[in-house]
């Protein structure tokens, strides 16, 4: 994934990885089970150990994923900046190291709408759970900061 392929798909990093076939890329991308917070630990210790550099910058944004129907987690009707417009996209926060030897997006939080939090059966339904308590996106990108400057926190 961190490759300079022109194209990512299965086929194209399996071969760049020198596997025979795409079948284990399809694996770990479409069923292998995650841990997601373990995930992003590795990938915020690569990427220190990888690009650190003393003036590096770190970069929040959010954007939106425009979804079909009203089931995924925190989807609602809402402004969409990839869109440009009112959508019903899935919306979360981004973090993205930049420094001279590169840049990588190092961290995220789902932006659960409030109208969500509020209806516990639909965090529920939807996956997040419950017990999720509504967090703002400024919120959400002072966590994400948090645990990165944070060693040691998922």
């Amino acid at each position: 994934m961190l490759s300079d392929l022109p194209r990512k798909n299965c086929w194209s990093i399996a071969e760049w990885a020198g596997e025979a076939s795409s079948d284990g890329v399809q694996h770990l991308l479409g069923r292998a089970t995650w841990d997601a917070d373990r995930v992003r630990g590795d990938v915020r210790e690569y990427v220190l150990e990888h690009l650190g550099d003393e003036d590096a910058v770190l970069v929040v944004d959010e954007t939106g994923d425009v979804k079909k129907g009203t089931h995924t987690v925190g989807v609602q009707r809402q402004y969409a900046g990839t869109a440009g417009r009112i959508e019903n996209p899935q919306v979360a926060v981004y973090l993205v190291y930049a420094g001279l030897r590169g840049h990588a997006a190092v961290d995220w939080e789902l932006y659960i709408p409030r109208s969500r939090t509020c209806d516990p059966d639909r965090c529920r339904a939807a996956g997040p759970g419950e017990d999720t308590v509504f967090a703002t996106k400024p919120a959400l990108a002072a966590r994400v900061i948090g645990r990165l400057s944070t060693p040691g926190t998922a």
